[in-house]
């Protein structure tokens, strides 16, 4: 039972990853793929149906979270209490810069809610990259369960390092491209004319920079922690996954060099579904790994809730699932082909 919820977990936080994560590339790309008040206001509504439903999945995988794993729960929200506070408010700064471009028509108020929101999008995606570097690379967790880190502290990978070093910052810049090849070729695969033309050509160039820090992210994963291939070895099944990421990041390029936006954006989504359950896979059963103590280090089986709670979270889980596909479904099918700007500003 604690396997199952692991993966629950594991492809909850995947489905926000996906689904907000084209909003978030969409906010990247936001001040270069448009160039006009109308253009972005287009790049807009090809999200705003959206978005606000897409976040919910990172709302319900911490719900998911604390019912199944309630100790990991606490002690990630506690030991993480800054970058938390800080994607808190980036989440809210992107939203009002949606919300509020349009409340006022002065051009000047327009750009600040649109470099608001743009940067703000490219702040969380970097932060969500390095928050999955401390995860891969581990805290000074402590055997009370608990750990503290600061922002920065030599930038060099130790035991009793800071939220940010030179291993998550890396993984903060895979995050960043990787979002961005994703957001740009949603918008590409909703728009027409000049946002279309921009936003392929920025998925074009930031595909160099997913490969390269990519690359770089592999290399240095292995390096510091040679151990998790070790599930890899004992399981060849596992190697499902680093195929499928293989796959999905050449057919980004080769989709892109033949202008076939949608095919692009489904690769895009091959290749964050490939590297995300290739960390999950290779962190199982370990779900917060000590730096300090490997013994300390939070797993499936020493944090999981009761097994007959469980069992019942479990049923009600599948509804929900159920209710939220239904509504997934109707409204991406509602909104589905390409956007068009309405005559009037009205929002999205």
């Amino acid at each position: 039972m604690e396997t199952l919820w692991f993966v629950l977990v594991s492809f909850m936080l995947t489905m926000y990853v996906l689904l907000d994560g084209f909003d978030l590339g969409a906010g990247i790309v936001h001040l270069y793929a448009a160039k006009s008040d109308s253009e972005r206001r287009l790049i807009l509504n090809a999200i705003g149906p959206v978005w606000d439903g897409n976040e919910v999945w990172i709302l319900a995988a911490g719900g998911t979270l604390y019912f199944a794993f309630p100790l990991v729960y606490a002690s990630s929200f506690s030991g993480f209490y800054l970058p938390l506070i800080m994607v808190l408010w980036l989440l809210m700064l992107r939203g009002l810069g949606i919300e509020f471009r349009h409340h006022i028509h002065n051009p000047l108020w327009r750009n600040f809610w649109d470099v608001v929101f743009s940067l703000s999008s490219a702040m969380l995606a970097i932060i969500l990259g390095a928050a999955l570097g401390n995860i891969i690379r581990g805290v000074p967790l402590s055997k009370d369960g608990y750990f503290f880190e600061p922002l920065w502290t030599t930038f060099t990978v130790v035991p009793e390092s800071g939220i940010l070093d030179w291993f998550t910052v890396i993984l903060g810049l895979v995050s960043l491209f990787t979002l961005t090849v994703h957001g740009s070729s949603y918008v590409a695969m909703k728009t027409d004319g000049d946002v279309q033309i921009r936003s392929c050509a920025v998925a074009g160039k930031a595909w160099w920079g997913v490969l390269g820090t990519t690359l770089a992210a592999v290399v240095a994963t292995f390096t510091l922690r040679p151990e998790l291939l070790g599930n890899f070895t004992n399981h060849s099944l596992g190697f499902f996954f680093p195929l499928i990421a293989l796959l999905g990041l050449s057919g980004i390029w080769y989709y892109f060099r033949r202008a076939q936006d949608t095919r692009m954006f489904l690769s895009s989504t091959l290749f964050i579904l490939g590297m995300l359950g290739g960390t999950a896979f290779a962190l199982y059963p370990i779900l917060l790994t000590s730096s300090i103590d490997p013994s300390a280090s939070l797993t499936i089986h020493n944090t999981a809730a009761q097994p007959y709670g469980l069992s019942v979270g479990l049923s009600w889980w599948i509804v929900g699932m159920v209710l939220v596909a239904g509504y997934f479904i109707y409204i991406y099918r509602s909104f589905r082909g390409k956007v068009v700007l309405p005559a009037e500003d009205s929002g999205y």
